[in-house]
């Protein structure tokens, strides 16, 4: 005889543990072990205002952070869509089942501001170096670095010689900080020799597409 789902009644009160519903084995549960940051608030204090209503607590963000490093999602939205749903992802940002989980535009603007202004995220980071050497994971004795040549396909015709630099509209913020990095001295990249190459804004392959698209004149067949 085939079975029917008998529908219950709402009960008016769950027992339910999200730590019971996260495995064992779980990546965040091997993560969640080595992570502290407790020390976060204190360093952003500066960045907030006294008066107001509370904001987000940026362990919360942080967390959504490693989840979505560790996970590949690239996206903001789709990473507090996914906290939203995942079981697992509420437990690693201790929201609970009920917690709310900030919209992907208040997350943006923190990423983009005060992580950006308190360099925060190079905290973090040198946080996590020294923790993988206190654990034995990395040595620090010494690193490498990639410098293969790469031939750069530029625009000749609108280029301007490297010593102009690129004009202000034609370089983005990231692109700045990039340039602002390889000309500190600290760093080691700073020197008095000026480029003798040429730089472009405009890649030479978007020149070719631009002739492609162009129409072409016709021509009389050949007898």
């Amino acid at each position: 005889m085939m079975g029917e789902r008998t529908v219950a009644q709402d009960a008016l009160f769950y027992s339910f543990s999200l730590d019971r519903h996260v495995p064992a084995d779980h990546l965040l549960r091997s993560i969640d072990r080595f992570v502290d940051l407790s020390n976060i608030r204190e360093h952003l204090r500066p960045f907030y205002s006294e008066t107001g209503r509370p904001s987000i607590d940026p362990e919360l963000m942080i967390r959504m952070l490693i989840i979505g490093y560790c996970m590949g999602i690239r996206s903001e939205r789709r990473l507090c869509e996914e906290v939203h749903l995942n079981l697992a992802y509420r437990w690693f940002c201790r929201v609970g089942l009920d917690g709310a989980v900030p919209d992907h535009s208040t997350f943006s603007k923190n990423r983009h501001g005060r992580f950006r202004d308190s360099d925060l995220l190079r905290q973090l980071f040198e946080m996590t170096v020294a923790r993988c050497m206190a654990e034995g994971l990395v040595g620090g004795e010494g690193f490498a670095v990639d410098a293969s040549p790469i031939r750069a396909d530029v625009h000749r015709q609108r280029s301007v010689p490297g010593d102009e630099g690129l004009p202000p509209e034609a370089v983005g913020r990231a692109v700045r900080e990039y340039l602002d990095v390889l000309d500190d001295a600290a760093f080691g990249g700073a020197t008095p020799v000026l480029p003798s190459v040429s730089l472009s804004p405009t890649p030479h392959h978007a020149g070719q597409r631009q002739r492609a698209s162009a129409p072409s004149t016709p021509t009389a067949p050949t007898i």
